[in-house]
């Protein structure tokens, strides 16, 4: 799972070349005169898009049930989470394993400066591997997501509300979440305005960060925070195009703080490592930027942009732990 242009397609290729692309009718009555043969076959059968054939999960329930002995058989590629895929009622659910697949991360591009994968976002085509492609790629790929894709997977919005709501988002990226302030804002009720948040976080766009709870005596702050998961459409989205741009904003530390955010927990993902993700905020403004519980142990990490490490900066980090 994830994002349109993450790279699923071509890591799938890598992997298997028995690959059908299930949005295209075409492809979809190649499947099926092919079906015996794939199935049977000694590779992976890679069904890209799935969740636009909602008849083909009854279908690889049935052959996963016929030899549960092996493992491996499907390789299927989604952009959206199994929540939004409402026309499949069959789950799959003890057969299938949920991989997502980010945007580039630092620990796949050593060669690359850090401070550009942070300003262009790690999309492939976005502008990491062709500087003059950023930032128009990302504005294409929004409005094409507005216009076309969050549509077709069933967001009740028009394209024009859509790239509003967009806007919103960036500026309130970094935020604790205030859904009645934004539907205000867009003329919609709160309720509207969480559904629509629903949908960008699952189609990978959005990432809500849970606060954090625990038998503490100060009164926690009870609303998540929203981020943008990859960098690069946040700054095409609030109109940075350049880094001097970026750095004289006066929300860059919040972007800085997203940023590492996603290197952090996409590092996790790599390594196949269990966590849970949250923030700390009390109500007398005792905070940190992200919590792990990871296993039996607790990590605390507050992230600034700055030159250097200050001792008042380990002060309010001991206030929290």
């Amino acid at each position: 799972m994830g994002a349109r242009q993450t790279g699923k397609t071509t890591l799938a290729k890598s992997i298997s070349p028995v690959y059908f692309d299930l949005e295209l009718e075409s492809e979809r009555l190649r499947l099926d005169l092919q079906w015996e043969n794939a199935v049977r076959g000694p590779r992976p059968l890679v069904l890209d898009e799935a969740q636009n054939y909602a008849a083909i999960f009854p279908r690889i329930r049935s052959a996963i049930d016929s030899d549960r002995q092996r493992n491996g058989s499907f390789l299927i590629l989604g952009s959206v989470s199994p929540g939004l895929m409402k026309p499949v009622s069959e789950s799959l659910a003890g057969r299938i394993a949920l991989v997502e697949l980010s945007p580039f991360s630092m620990e796949e591009l050593p060669d690359a400066a850090a401070d550009r994968l942070w300003l262009v976002g790690g999309y492939p085509d976005g502008g990491i591997q062709n500087k003059k492609l950023y930032p128009a790629w990302q504005r294409n790929y929004l409005d094409v997501l507005a216009m076309r894709d969050l549509p077709n997977w069933g967001l009740p919005s028009k394209p024009t509300v859509t790239a509003r709501f967009f806007k919103m988002l960036a500026a309130a990226h970094g935020t604790l979440w205030n859904a009645s302030q934004l539907g205000k804002s867009m003329g919609l009720s709160y309720h509207t305005i969480n559904i629509y948040l629903d949908y960008l976080e699952q189609t990978y766009l959005i990432r809500r960060l849970p606060p954090y709870s625990a038998n503490v005596r100060k009164r926690l702050v009870k609303s998540p925070k929203i981020y943008w998961k990859d960098s690069g459409l946040l700054h095409a989205l609030m109109n940075v195009d350049r880094l001097d741009d970026l750095l004289a904003q006066p929300w860059v530390g919040i972007s800085w703080e997203g940023w590492v955010i996603e290197q952090v927990l996409t590092a996790l993902n790599h390594r196949g490592i269990n966590y849970e993700a949250y923030f700390f905020r009390t109500s007398d403004r005792h905070e940190a930027d992200l919590v792990l519980r990871l296993g039996r142990n607790t990590w605390v990490l507050e992230i600034k942009l700055a030159s250097g490490v200050e001792r008042k900066d380990m002060h309010r980090l001991e206030a929290c732990v």
